[in-house]
C-alpha cells in the first residue's frame, strides 16, 4: 500500500514528534508528485502541526494565502486588471490539450481591437488612452458570460476565450460585446468621446495540435473586420469557409 492510500488506512500516525510528521510529509510527498496538491497540502500542514503546533499551521497558511495572491497577481495585467498574456497562453494549451481533444462544444477564440485608438491617444494622451482601456475591460467583462474570460493580448488587442461554445454562440456573444461598447457612455469620459471595437472569432472542435491555428485565424479574421470598415464582428462561415460580418454589419458591409 503506498502513501497515496494513506486517507484509507485505519491508523494514521498523529502524536506529536518527528515520526507522525516524517509520515505526513512523506504521503504529503507522493500526493504531490501524482498531482493531488490539496490533499498533499493537508499532509503537510498536519505534519507541520505535529512538529511546531498551532503557531507552525497559521504560519504555513499565511505563506499559502500570500503564493496565491502573488500567483494571482502574475496572471493579472498590471493597468487594466484583467487577465494576461501569460495566462491566456497557460490556459489556451491546457483546453485544447485535454484528452480527446476539446470537446463536442468545441472553443472559440476571439481577438479584439479598438478602432483608431492611436487617435484617442493622440488628441487626449497616453493616460486617458489608459482610463479608455480599463473602462473598456469593464465593458467586456459585463459583456461576457460566467465561462467565458477576456485577457489583454497586447496594447489596445484583447483575447476572449468561450470553452465549450459553437460557432453561433460564439458570433453572439461577441456581437453582444461589439453592441456594448458601441453604445457605452464614453462621453462620460470625454465630451464627444465615441469608442467602437472590431472582432475576429476563431473556432475549433475536436483534436487541435495547439492554440496558435485558432489565435492565427482569429487575428486574420479581426483584420477582415477592420478592413471592411470596423466595428464589426467578422467569423467563418460554417458552410461556405467564407468570412462573413455578423449583425446589422453583415447586412450593409461585403468583406474585401
Amino acid at each position: 500500500m503506498t502513501m497515496l492510500d494513506a486517507p484509507r488506512r485505519e491508523h494514521v500516525p498523529s502524536t506529536p514528534g518527528p515520526a507522525g510528521a516524517a509520515w505526513h510529509t512523506a504521503a504529503a510527498e507522493e500526493l504531490a508528485a501524482a498531482g493531488r496538491w490539496e490533499q498533499a497540502y493537508q499532509h503537510l500542514r498536519t505534519a507541520v502541526g505535529l512538529l511546531n503546533g498551532r503557531s507552525g499551521v497559521d504560519e504555513l497558511d499565511r505563506l499559502r494565502r500570500e503564493h496565491a495572491e502573488a500567483r494571482e497577481q502574475s496572471r493579472r495585467d498590471s493597468l487594466t486588471a484583467t487577465y494576461n498574456r501569460r495566462y491566456l497562453d497557460e490556459r489556451l494549451v491546457a483546453l485544447v490539450g485535454q484528452p480527446g481533444g476539446i470537446g463536442a462544444g468545441g472553443i472559440a477564440v476571439a481577438l479584439l481591437d479598438v478602432d483608431h485608438f492611436k487617435q484617442i491617444n493622440d488628441t487626449y494622451g497616453h493616460p486617458f488612452g489608459d482610463r479608455v482601456l480599463q473602462r473598456l475591460v469593464a465593458v467586456v467583462d459585463s459583456s461576457l458570460p460566467e465561462d467565458a474570460f477576456c485577457a489583454r493580448y497586447g496594447g489596445e488587442e484583447f483575447a476572449i476565450v468561450m470553452p465549450g461554445y459553437d460557432r453561433h454562440e460564439a458570433v453572439r456573444v461577441c456581437e453582444t460585446v461589439r453592441e456594448r461598447v458601441d453604445g457605452h457612455l464614453w462621453q462620460e469620459l470625454a465630451p464627444g468621446l465615441r469608442v467602437t471595437v472590431s472582432i475576429g472569432v476563431a473556432h475549433g472542435f475536436g483534436p487541435v495540435t495547439g492554440p496558435d491555428g485558432l489565435v492565427g485565424s482569429a487575428d486574420r479574421l479581426l483584420y477582415a473586420a477592420k478592413h471592411s470598415g470596423r466595428n464589426a464582428v467578422a467569423f467563418h462561415d460554417a458552410h461556405t469557409g467564407h468570412a462573413r460580418l455578423a449583425g446589422p454589419a453583415g447586412g450593409r458591409r461585403s468583406i474585401p
